[in-house]
This record gives C-alpha cells, sequence and structure tokens, in this order.
C-alpha cells in the first residue's frame, strides 16, 4: 500500500540504475511504442484502402475510430495508475498481439467471409483503446524515475511519442512494406512492440513487480512473441490459401509490385484474369468488348499518333495497332511490372497480339498527371484507359486539371476517350467524370457498352458466371467543338436519346453531385458490338 501511495505521489522507484538512465530508458519506451502504434493505424488503413477500396472512407474511419478510442483507454487507465508498471506491461503484450495480427485478420475475414469493415472498426478500437491507456500509465512510470515537474514530464513524453510516430510513419512506406510486405511487416512490428515494452518493465521497473506479476509477464511476452514467430513462418502459406479463397485455384502469379499486387489467375488465354490491388482489371472472357469499344469510335479521323494512358496490359494497344496508318503510339503506365508481365506471360501476352513486338509501340514507365505536363508533342487520339474512377487513388487523373492538361497534348482535330465507369451501377460518378472533361476545355459525347459480367472492376468475381448478370461500362468521347458527336455517329450504329427515365437519372445525379454546369447529355450509344 505504501509502495502504491508513493507510486501515485511521484516517490522514487527502486532501480536497476540511475535516475537519468532511467528517465532515458522511458522515453525510448515511448518512442518505440509511438512508432509500432502508428504503424498499426497505417497498416489497417492501407490494408482496408486495398481489401474494400475507397481510401477517405476508410482513413476517416480508422482515425476517427482510433482517437475515440484512445481517449477512452486514457479515462480506463486511470485504475491501472497505482500498478502502473505490470499495467503498461500487460497492454503492450495485448497491443502487440492485436496489433501485430490485425492485418492476417482483416486478410482472412475478406478471404472467408467476404467483408472485413466490421473487423476493421474491431480493431481500430482495440488498437486505440490500447494505445489511448499508454501515455496515462508512462507519465506515472516516468514520474517514479525521476521526481521531474509534471509540465516538463508532459513535455518529454509527448516530444518522444511524436518523434517515433514520424519514424513509424515513415518507415512502413519505405522499409516495411518494400521489404516485408503488410502481413510480415505488421507480425515483426508486434514483436518489436512486446520486446520494448516487456524489456522496460521487467528490467527497469522490476523493484515494482510482485514474483506472480513478475512471471504473469515474463509469460505473457514470450506467448505473444512465440505466437508472432510462429505466425511470421507460416505467412506464405496463409497467403497462398486465402488468395486460393479470394481468387480460386487457378493463380498463377503473385507479386507485390512497388505500386500494387499483381495476380494473374487462368491457365490460358481464354481464362485468364488480371488483378490489381485485387480488384479484376482483365477478364478474357469480356475485354474485348471493353477495349472495342475503348478504342475504335476515338479513331475515326487522323490517328497517326495515338497516346494510351494506363492500358499496360497491352490490350487498348491491341486494337490501336490493328490500323496500318497509325505510325507511333505511346503508353503511359505507372507500374513497369504490368507492361513486363504483359511482354512475358506467356497467356497475357498471347491475348495482347504480342502488341508490345510491335516496332510502333514505345512504353513510358511514369505517371501520367506530371508526364503529361512535359511537352511531348501532339496526339491525333489519346486514349485514358486508367483505373476505376471509383477508387480513390485513382481520382486525380479524372480531374478538370488533368483534362486540361489532355486537352493541351491533343491535335487540333484530336480526339479524347475516357473510361468513365459503369452508367448503371454509379450514374453519379459517371456525370461527375463528364463535367470534369467538359472543364478542361472538352466537348463530350458519352456512350455505353453492355455485355460486362458483373465484378469486372469492383473487386474479386464470387459469382456472375456465364449466366450471371451483365453491367455495363460508360465511356466518354471528347474534342473541341462539336467533333465527338461526328465520331461517334460513323463508329458504329447511330446514337440514340435517352429515355425519359434514363435522363431523370441522369438529372438527378448530375444535380446530387453539386457541381457548377453539371447536366447530363442526351446523347448514348446502346451497344457496338454484339456478342461474338
Amino acid at each position: 500500500m505504501i509502495d502504491q501511495q508513493m507510486s501515485l505521489r511521484g516517490g522514487a522507484a527502486r532501480l536497476p540504475v540511475r535516475p537519468r538512465t532511467g528517465r532515458f530508458l522511458v522515453l525510448a519506451a515511448v518512442f518505440v511504442c509511438a512508432a509500432c502504434g502508428l504503424v498499426y493505424e497505417l497498416e489497417l488503413v492501407a490494408l482496408a484502402s486495398y481489401l474494400i477500396g475507397d481510401s477517405v472512407t476508410q482513413a476517416s474511419v480508422v482515425l476517427s475510430v482510433m482517437v475515440f478510442a484512445m481517449g477512452i483507454g486514457s479515462l480506463l487507465a486511470k485504475r491501472l495508475r497505482c500498478r502502473a508498471a505490470v499495467g503498461f506491461g500487460m497492454i503492450e503484450a495485448a497491443l502487440a498481439l492485436i496489433g501485430g495480427s490485425s492485418a492476417l485478420v482483416l486478410y482472412a475475414s475478406f478471404a472467408w467471409l467476404g467483408d472485413s469493415q466490421y473487423a476493421l472498426v474491431g480493431f481500430s478500437l482495440a488498437i486505440g483503446v490500447l494505445i489511448g491507456a499508454e501515455i496515462p500509465l508512462l507519465m506515472t512510470l516516468i514520474q517514479r524515475v525521476d521526481r521531474q515537474d509534471a509540465g516538463g514530464a508532459v513535455a518529454d513524453l509527448f516530444a518522444a511519442d511524436y518523434v517515433g510516430a514520424l519514424v513509424g510513419g515513415l518507415a512502413f512506406p519505405f522499409l516495411l512494406l518494400p521489404m516485408l510486405g503488410q502481413l510480415t511487416g505488421a507480425l515483426f512490428t508486434g514483436a518489436v512492440n512486446a520486446a520494448a515494452g516487456g524489456a522496460l518493465v521487467l528490467w527497469v521497473f522490476r523493484g515494482d513487480l510482485s514474483a506472480r506479476s513478475r512471471w504473469l509477464l515474463v509469460l505473457a511476452n514470450v506467448s505473444v512473441i512465440a505466437v508472432l514467430a510462429t505466425a511470421t513462418v507460416l505467412v506464405d502459406d496463409f497467403e497462398r490459401a486465402a488468395r486460393r479463397a479470394v481468387y480460386g485455384d487457378q493463380v498463377r502469379v503473385a507479386v507485390q509490385t512497388g505500386v500494387q499486387e499483381v495476380v494473374v489467375t487462368g491457365t490460358d488465354r481464354d481464362s485468364l484474369g488480371l488483378y490489381l490491388d485485387g480488384r479484376l482489371r482483365v477478364s478474357a472472357r469480356d475485354e474485348y468488348r471493353y477495349h472495342e469499344a475503348l478504342v475504335h469510335p476515338a479513331m475515326n479521323g487522323p490517328r497517326a499518333r495515338v497516346l494510351i494512358l494506363g492500358g499496360g496490359d497491352g490490350l487498348a494497344a491491341r486494337e490501336v495497332l490493328r490500323y496500318e496508318d497509325v505510325r507511333a503510339v505511346t503508353v503511359v503506365e505507372l507500374d513497369p511490372a504490368v507492361t513486363r508481365l504483359a511482354r512475358t506471360d506467356p497467356a497475357l501476352s498471347e491475348l495482347n497480339g504480342h502488341a508490345f513486338r510491335d516496332p510502333r509501340l514505345t512504353v513510358v514507365g511514369a505517371d501520367a498527371f506530371p508526364w503529361l505536363r512535359a511537352d511531348h508533342g501532339r496526339y491525333d487520339v489519346v486514349i485514358s484507359d486508367l483505373p476505376d474512377p471509383g477508387i480513390t487513388a485513382s481520382t486525380k487523373l479524372y480531374s478538370a486539371e488533368f483534362y486540361g492538361l489532355v486537352a493541351e497534348a491533343l491535335a487540333p482535330d484530336g480526339r479524347l476517350v475516357v473510361h468513365a465507369g459503369p452508367l448503371g451501377a454509379r450514374p453519379q460518378t459517371f456525370w461527375t467524370v463528364e463535367a470534369s472533361v467538359r472543364a478542361g476545355g472538352l466537348a463530350t459525347r458519352p456512350y455505353r457498352v453492355t455485355g460486362r459480367y458483373a465484378g469486372f472492376a469492383a473487386g474479386p468475381d464470387r459469382g456472375g458466371g456465364e449466366d450471371g448478370e451483365r453491367e455495363d461500362w460508360g465511356f466518354l468521347l471528347a474534342a473541341a467543338g462539336e467533333a465527338p458527336q461526328a465520331a461517334l455517329a460513323a463508329g458504329g450504329p447511330e446514337p440514340r436519346s435517352l429515355r425519359g427515365g434514363e435522363l431523370r437519372e441522369g438529372a438527378r445525379a448530375a444535380a446530387e453531385a453539386r457541381l457548377p454546369g453539371l447536366l447530363p447529355s442526351t446523347l448514348i450509344h446502346p451497344r457496338y458490338w454484339e456478342d461474338a
């Protein structure tokens, strides 16, 4: 009881080191724990964005829930201040186990349950509560080491906490992800967290522990590190099993590039599927509908120089290179691993018609936005074959500023075609992209093509087989003046006016977007090619 009262009053602890050294060790533990805590936070945001999509929403959910939970943890820590050392040790062991295993559990819930949203909120709450309980207990411990005034102790603690958060925030994208990957990186972080918290309490504050508490902490930390180490050994088997659950049994290639995860399924060109960050980007059974509808309307007119933004799979280039009067094609792809795969993978290279062997084709590994800022000449056709506009990371490539750069790259009679997302499923997104193209200084003519299998660009296809539900692709043909209307009419059957219900739906979506001048077009193309 006397020890407890001294602890609460800031009485000196029985330390195996000098007070100044003990104070330094406490601040070092604060630094390490803060770094680990931020890694857990970033790992939740990154994995949720990958599994669920819409990184802005996922980051908002994780951050807001964690900050709320940290407040709850700070309040709950009041009850542990009388036993700050053992309380801090147990909290760090729990945080290491929960934070270190969070990536595995999130991925498992997505792979086998099909939903990781509830797991995301649960981990955000649990990790936030445990992080919030750290600072009050560490405040008590540092005052036990060195009878410093409360203001000075708080300043030192928060300085170490913020610097640790900086290091953790930089280590996550530049060290942990490239070297270890998300799953192993989280497990390694948990092991470091457990070692740092356990070492501080079991060495520096061992005088505050009873024999029972000491053995309890040793057992807890050894068990946590053993669990994390075992999971690290088995993580490759886990990933293979999870990929089979998500993508099926025919996974041929699975690689984490510096940009995204690339997965190829199928044994030949007829069954091939290309997934980028868990989203099906190419399906051999319906890709021809998409790429023919994307490319050929824009090719009506001068087409000597063609620029493809994205399209590292080579499938849009395949359609462009069918025209003998095309002299030069430039593909600007952010991830060089995709173009390398499109060249070397037998099934994918066969599907793209070995487009990368054509001497007219040049590949540039760059982000399309800054690449367009430089003057690369003028192009007769620009094809925007970029990630779905519903994916937050790609939204800058659907902005008015981006289309202004595209307009500057177009020849006087050049055309632009944009994949703007499914019109039927996400009309607001489609019409917002249309407004952005017009804000970039181009006239637009929207059209759509049906025959898309459900799940093409919205995640792993867990249904919708050959008899599954068909959806649509929405496109925008754009140019200066009225050029798109003539090109669209010449590229296939005559466009028709929207039916009244479709027009009202488009107008409602446009109004909800709340962008000035956003009005739905009255022309839409039903389909360019019948089913083969």
